[in-house]
């Protein structure tokens, strides 16, 4: 079936490149044509489902670069997914892709799991078993006996181990390696956020196995040390990457300038909730928080956008209120656009087929009204969602 979807804009991605009164044809689950509105109606049979959004702009679907579906988002997240049956924790994990997806975000990239259970709901939803999002999964991440998110069920310990978690995540369909670096707050036993969890050696050990397999490694590094690290091992992402040590803000350019000059992306996984956040931290605990991403984008590390929703706090219907922090940071609304979108796509690894529109493309889009180049608010409730080709409602 064709789709003939005409507003008064399409921005093709990147942003700047917008079509004033434009339309996209879609062919089934694929981008026919896109262009100005009165040459792509003349490529649409008479049989199209035609809709114009006269105030509109259609533009590619959103990506949030890291979540964790199997986190529920409340304060008992953590007993919640130790404890929840598959079955019941795999409903709930589809229930909030859709409430990603009815927001606009057509992608996610799971990066973290318990039993490979987002590989499972991402097989479902290409299989067309139940509406959600395109989803990259990466199982259990890798880290140390009770280490950070130990009980996810990726513990390692010696080459080996990390070598056959490796092996066994790929075997089950994993998109990505995800390896805990550092350790992190939501795990009591683990080593503090700043501490790393693998040496160098190990980090390289990951993404050399992990790169004979074909598949990328994220890396959870909160440590200056372990960041560091992690770009000599030449990981694909940084998450987080806050830069923290003992002695409290560690940043340093050159390791900065390494991941500029291997294209090494940072994803900073923050939340909606970082206006909250800032009234508590005050001046200085704001500058060390959110002033690394200006100075990151400075120094030409190529940033992608993730909100580590599940987590309490990061819910996955508010992605625009995270990239509402890069417009109140100062950043143009066209290149957090992109970075939503045609950036995240090529750090994942999915460029060829997602993050544009354009002819071969995946039909994953959105319909929102206004203009999003001027107010990011515009992106907040989509008038139409299409993910490979089909319309999603929220009463789904």
């Amino acid at each position: 079936m064709q789709q003939l979807i005409s507003a008064k804009q399409v921005l093709i991605g990147p942003a700047q490149q917008r079509i004033q009164d434009g339309a996209v044809l879609v062919q089934d689950d694929t981008i026919l044509a896109v262009g100005p509105r009165h040459h792509v109606e003349q490529r649409a049979d008479t049989q199209a489902r035609r809709r114009d959004f006269p105030n509109s702009t259609v533009l590619p679907g959103l990506i949030n670069s890291h979540v964790h579906l199997s986190f529920d988002t409340s304060p008992q997240f953590l007993d919640t997914v130790q404890q929840t049956k598959d079955a019941d924790l795999l409903l709930g994990m589809a229930g909030r892709a859709q409430r990603a997806l009815a927001h606009g975000i057509t992608t996610v990239r799971d990066l973290g799991d318990r039993g490979g259970l987002s590989i499972r709901l991402r097989d479902a939803i290409t299989r067309n078993d139940l509406p959600g999002p395109r989803i990259l999964a990466a199982a259990a991440p890798l880290t140390i006996p009770d280490g950070h998110c130990h009980f996810l069920g990726g513990t390692v310990s010696g080459e080996a181990e990390i070598r056959q978690l490796v092996q066994h995540n790929a075997r089950l369909g994993a998109d990505v390696i995800k390896v805990m670096a550092s350790g992190g707050q939501i795990t009591p036993s683990s080593p503090p956020m700043w501490a790393s969890q693998f040496t160098a050696t190990e980090l390289a050990i990951i993404v050399e196995e992990a790169s004979q397999l074909g598949l990328p490694v994220a890396a959870h590094a909160h440590g200056t040390e372990a960041i560091a690290a992690s770009v000599a091992a030449g990981v694909s992402t940084v998450e987080h990457c806050s830069w923290q040590s003992a002695n409290g803000p560690d940043r340093r350019d050159d390791v900065a300038k390494q991941m500029a000059e291997k294209g090494i992306y940072a994803c900073t996984a923050l939340s909606g909730n970082w206006r909250s956040i800032m009234e508590r931290l005050g001046p200085e605990g704001t500058e060390a928080m959110y002033g690394r991403l200006v100075w990151l984008a400075e120094l030409g590390v190529p940033l992608i956008i993730g909100t580590d929703a599940g987590l309490p706090g990061s819910w996955f219907d508010d992605f625009v209120g995270t990239m509402e922090l890069f417009e109140y940071l100062g950043f143009p609304n066209d290149r957090t656009i992109d970075m939503a979108t045609t950036i995240s796509a090529t750090a994942l690894g999915i460029t060829d087929h997602v993050g544009r529109l354009q002819p071969g493309y995946s039909a994953d889009l959105i319909v929102v009204d206004g203009d999003p180049l001027t107010c990011l608010a515009h992106l907040r409730h989509p008038q139409l969602v299409l993910a490979r080709g089909r319309e999603f409602h929220s009463e789904n």
